[in-house]
């Protein structure tokens, strides 16, 4: 079932999720035009009959930052680190009863740390509680990878989930690479560490973003 319609900039690039009503009133208002649909299931307004919406895209370009800050919450935190304890490996479908994956500071609050992107990662909450307010060397535990803040694009689309025709939008902006991340995410399967950067905008994204 398609729970939300993909919103695209004018230049294609994908914006985020909308709801249904959402996106139609965009349409109606002529502030978006439908790009998929489907044809197979009618939305009735009080004049028209449309076909469902899948992804839309908007008539005017809005500009995006291309990178933010968005505030650290677990959601995020567990999928930038695939649903895996950082200290021990495993993984949240691993953990033993009673046990949970939890946000660690790996320098502890207390000790000056700030909850950030840079100094938060996922632990177990049996690897939480043994390394309390120490620094991990001092505890004799090692972190599976350096926590890094990462692209919003991973941010935005990391807990989604994507129709076939919504991530042909993913792959054509940002390429095979990020939509297998995000896909990997979606499924909680462990992809490749994402590179630091995203792939750049296909060139006639770019065009459009200067006209």
């Amino acid at each position: 079932m398609i729970v939300g319609c993909l919103a695209l900039n004018s230049s294609f690039e994908p914006l985020t999720m909308v709801p249904l009503r959402r996106a139609l009133r965009l349409v109606i208002d002529g502030k978006a035009e439908i790009v998929e649909a489907d044809l197979d299931s009618l939305v009735h307004s009080a004049r028209f009959a449309y076909p469902r919406p899948v992804v839309i895209r908007l008539t005017k370009f809005i500009h995006v930052p291309r990178r933010f800050r968005r505030q650290v919450t677990n959601t995020f935190l567990f999928a930038r680190d695939h649903y895996t304890c950082q200290y021990c490996g495993r993984r949240s479908n691993q953990l033993r009863h009673r046990e949970a994956l939890t946000r660690d500071h790996v320098v502890p609050l207390s000790r000056g740390g700030l909850n950030t992107w840079n100094n938060v990662v996922t632990a177990c909450s049996s690897c939480n509680t043994r390394k309390s307010n120490h620094l991990p060397d001092e505890c004799g535990m090692h972190l599976q990878h350096p926590p890094v803040e990462p692209h919003f694009v991973h941010l935005s689309w990391a807990v989604r989930r994507l129709t076939p025709a919504q991530a042909k939008y993913i792959r054509m902006f940002y390429g095979p690479d990020v939509l297998h991340q995000i896909e990997a995410l979606e499924s909680r399967v462990p992809a490749a560490p994402a590179a630091p950067a995203v792939p750049a905008a296909p060139r006639a994204a770019r065009a459009a973003r200067k006209g």
